[in-house]
């Protein structure tokens, strides 16, 4: 048995209380590990990130950060994105993959946007959901990222991590977010998205989690799921634990990782995670 593997916490049933202290120490714990956790799509403004958002379904926010300059540069604001020519978009987010269904959201978005809220996007969750193609887990990035109202985004990341750090058995997203939302305080919300996100792309992967590589591994029930060779484990790190490039082309100024390369740029080496679900 690994050193490791020595610290696995014993499988007893476990308090409320300790749940909620194991869970908060965790989120400390990644706090020191990813204390540059962002989000991974670009963005200058709201509504930038609600198209980012939106175009991020079954793509890489990669992918999405490459294709987005041109999609921005081409429409500004709503009111441009609401006139635009259905094929023309449609060229333009074609490497997103779904770009039909996903043109059609931008420009039922976008005309929302113009007639029911003179062109801004709304800064409430029950606004936000009205709004073609928009779901509680976009309404939350968008809440929390651009307008600093705490949320929970529960993408399959967090939602896998959430049931392996046993904070949650639960497979449905709105009950993930409710019952992960009771062990910590509203205030970290966002951040805790962040970091869980963060870890799921980098180390505590869907196939293969790199336990043997993963700080967390002491307070985690389902340590030994991945591998537990801690050289075996390093090698399945990604992105600027990996040595690679990120997702951003535009990355935070505290980012310790390569910018990502732009579409159309020499392939860069960093892995291809789902961003969004």
């Amino acid at each position: 048995m690994s050193e490791q593997a020595s610290l696995k916490p014993a499988r007893k049933p476990e308090s409320r209380i300790a749940l909620v202290r194991r869970a908060r120490r965790i989120n400390r714990e990644l706090a020191e590990l990813y204390p540059y956790a962002h989000p991974e799509l670009d963005f200058e403004n709201p509504f930038q990130l609600l198209v980012a958002t939106v175009l991020s379904a079954q793509t890489t926010d990669l992918r999405v950060n490459q294709t987005t300059p041109a999609l921005f540069a081409a429409y500004p604001t709503p009111e441009d994105l609401a006139a635009a020519e259905p094929e023309r978009l449609e060229e333009l987010i074609r490497p997103t993959g779904f770009f039909r269904a996903k043109a059609k959201s931008l420009l039922g978005l976008s005309t929302a946007l113009r007639d029911r809220y003179d062109g801004e996007v709304p800064g409430r969750l029950e606004d936000l959901v009205t709004l073609p193609g928009v779901g509680r887990k976009t309404a939350n990035v968008v809440l929390g990222n651009a307008f600093g109202v705490p949320g929970i985004t529960v993408d399959t990341h967090f939602g896998r991590l959430s049931r392996r750090f046993g904070w949650t058995t639960s497979e449905d997203p709105e009950k993930v977010e409710q019952e992960v939302g009771t062990l910590f305080p509203k205030s970290e919300w966002t951040m805790l998205s962040h970091r869980v996100v963060f870890h799921g792309r980098r180390t505590c992967h869907s196939r293969k989690p790199a336990c043997g590589a993963c700080p967390i591994a002491p307070l985690c029930p389902s340590y030994g799921e991945g591998e537990t060779d801690p050289e075996k484990a390093k090698k399945l790190l990604k992105y600027e634990l990996g040595g690679a490039p990120g997702q951003r082309l535009q990355p935070p100024s505290d980012y310790p990782g390569d910018p990502a390369p732009a579409l159309g740029a020499p392939a860069a080496t960093a892995p291809m995670t789902q961003g969004s679900e």
